[in-house]
């Protein structure tokens, strides 16, 4: 499935969480973390039960749950918010640092009959480190990156080219890669900087990432549109993987597209525009 963009809502605020999919976000996460003030946790997973609960809550995106790091806190949070009828599409752990905290939050799951995947979310210097043991953890089907956090946690100074976070950056998509799961890159915090945006994104691209967190509705457009195949390069990859097909019927290793020698690396970034337009539900748009 796609996670190009991934906009957070304050898991007490209903109202803003009922019109959350109306920018076309691929996932939907309701925040009951750091959204949520520790005294309204409680009136928090009732609103979020009561989103969820409603039959007239039809998002036609992936719904989240982003509960807090701690296990009992955690456990409270999935008790409220996931009671009776309501249901959720997948859970994001903020601040996880090893395989075990994944592990706990998968155990109180299924203490529920919860099963949904977990999209994990590396923010401190432990979490980095162990980004590749959490990535491979089940049932983890993303890592996101949270920068700034990261920052906080190491004293680090925030920058606008962001050299600080840019290691861990790197670090969490190739634990990604490695596990074969979804990277999801940082937030952009500065909500009126559109063109700050469309470069920053375009970079996580170039890094690897699959999606994007965002945390104003304003955002969700230009995030897609960084992470959809342009129909020039949708048009690419199937000229790469048809001569790909005829080559392998012919025995042959290397071959010419558009002038260009074209070898199993190169094929290998064709099979990923494939999968990305086709997530994105564009791969025949290039036909």
């Amino acid at each position: 499935m796609a996670r190009r963009s991934l906009l957070f809502a304050p898991g007490d605020k209903p109202d803003l969480m009922r019109k959350t999919p109306d920018s076309d976000p691929d996932t939907v996460v309701f925040d009951l973390e750091d959204a949520v003030a520790p005294g309204e946790k409680a009136a928090g997973r009732e609103a979020v039960n009561g989103v969820l609960s409603d039959p007239a809550f039809d998002p036609n995106c992936e719904v989240c749950v982003r509960v807090n790091p701690d296990p009992a806190v955690a456990d409270d949070d999935l008790k409220g918010a996931l009671a009776g009828d309501a249901t959720v599409d997948s859970v994001m752990l903020p601040k996880t640092e090893s395989a075990d905290d994944v592990a706990t939050l998968a155990a109180l799951l299924d203490e529920r009959d919860v099963d949904v995947p977990v999209i994990a979310l590396c923010e401190s210097a432990a979490g980095v480190l162990r980004a590749e043991a959490i990535a491979a953890s089940d049932p983890v089907e993303a890592v996101a990156f949270g920068a700034e956090d990261l920052s906080a946690d190491v004293g680090a100074t925030r920058t606008a080219e962001g050299t600080e976070v840019l290691y861990a950056r790197e670090h969490v998509v190739l634990a990604a890669a490695a596990a074969d799961v979804a990277a999801i890159d940082t937030v952009f915090t500065d909500i009126e900087n559109t063109d700050g945006l469309r470069e920053d994104t375009a970079f996580a691209l170039e890094l690897g990432y699959d999606g994007k967190m965002c945390i104003h509705p304003a955002q969700v457009g230009v995030v897609n549109d960084a992470f959809t195949p342009d129909e020039e390069r949708i048009a690419w990859a199937r000229r790469v993987l048809d001569a790909a097909a005829e080559a392998e019927r012919e025995s042959t290793g290397v071959f010419r597209v558009d002038g260009e020698m074209v070898d199993a690396p190169l094929v290998a970034q064709a099979e990923q525009v494939r999968e990305r337009a086709r997530a994105a539900g564009v791969w025949e748009r290039g036909s």
